[in-house]
């Protein structure tokens, strides 16, 4: 899956992937030693990560239903844990640097392509 930002007409990540049911969500990027550029991990729904036991750190987008950009955590560093995000509806793990390279900011739509 790819992940555009229509508003910076940037991409954020053209091989996307989601967690989906308890044991993929849990393990998330456990067992990765990184995120190669143009890789991304999308939970939905969610409203808060830990990088607990991670080897790397993460930009973390939060997203809301109509896919806007509501909060960001660049450079989320591993054994860290999100605050809560009241209205958030999904999050994207990205490589760290990807939220600076891309601009992306909150307010910014963004786009999911299979």
């Amino acid at each position: 899956m790819r992940i555009l930002n229509s508003t910076r007409d940037t991409e954020l990540a053209d091989r996307a992937w989601t967690a989906e049911g308890f044991w993929p969500r849990l393990v998330g990027l456990l067992r990765r030693s990184s995120l190669e550029p143009g890789e991304a991990l999308i939970l939905e729904p969610c409203t808060s990560v830990h990088t607990a036991f991670m080897r790397f750190a993460i930009d973390v987008v939060y997203v809301g239903r109509s896919g806007q950009v509501v909060k960001l955590s660049p450079e989320l560093n591993p054994y860290r844990i999100s605050g809560v995000l009241r209205g958030g509806h999904s999050v994207i793990e990205l490589p760290s640097g990807t939220i600076e390279a891309t601009g992306t900011a909150v307010g910014d739509q963004l786009i999911f392509e299979s």
